[in-house]
């Protein structure tokens, strides 16, 4: 039964940052402004660019299916690492569109805006809680 708990906690952390980072992409093109700068910004982007961000964009929904079939330590590794993936990646994703730092190319948003924050927050708080959980995984599978 803790397995059960386990696992359905670290699908629902996976399902809010999937979930916030698509809102996030829906925001960010809703604004005309910031849609006309998303669309310069898109075509100097090459296929691998597109494919990173695709990709990206679907590991936490695979890792649900991961979460759900995967037993015992494999589950919890796979987790883990998701996790640190994920939450690098929101970093990541976090300063490129939204603060400036100097070893980060600089994305097509001019600074953060409050959904920014919110939403990229939300996901990169999901994958540390999931890092979390999967650290303190049960040690025994049912």
């Amino acid at each position: 039964m803790e397995t059960l708990r386990w696992k359905i906690r670290i699908v629902t952390l996976w399902l809010v940052a999937a979930e916030a980072m698509s809102a996030h992409m829906i925001m960010v093109t809703i604004d005309p402004v910031t849609m006309k700068l998303m669309l310069d910004w898109g075509a100097t982007i090459n296929a691998t660019g597109w494919l990173f961000g695709a990709i990206w964009w679907l590991v936490p929904l695979w890792m649900l299916f991961v979460t759900i079939t995967l037993k015992g330590s494999s589950n919890r590794w796979a987790n883990f690492v998701g996790g640190i993936i994920g939450t690098l990646l929101g970093i990541y994703h976090f300063f490129m569109c939204g603060m400036p730092v100097s070893f980060i190319p600089q994305g097509p948003v001019p600074g953060p805006m409050a959904h920014h924050i919110l939403l990229l927050g939300t996901a990169v708080v999901a994958t540390a809680l999931i890092i979390w959980y999967a650290w303190k995984y049960p040690k025994q599978e049912a």
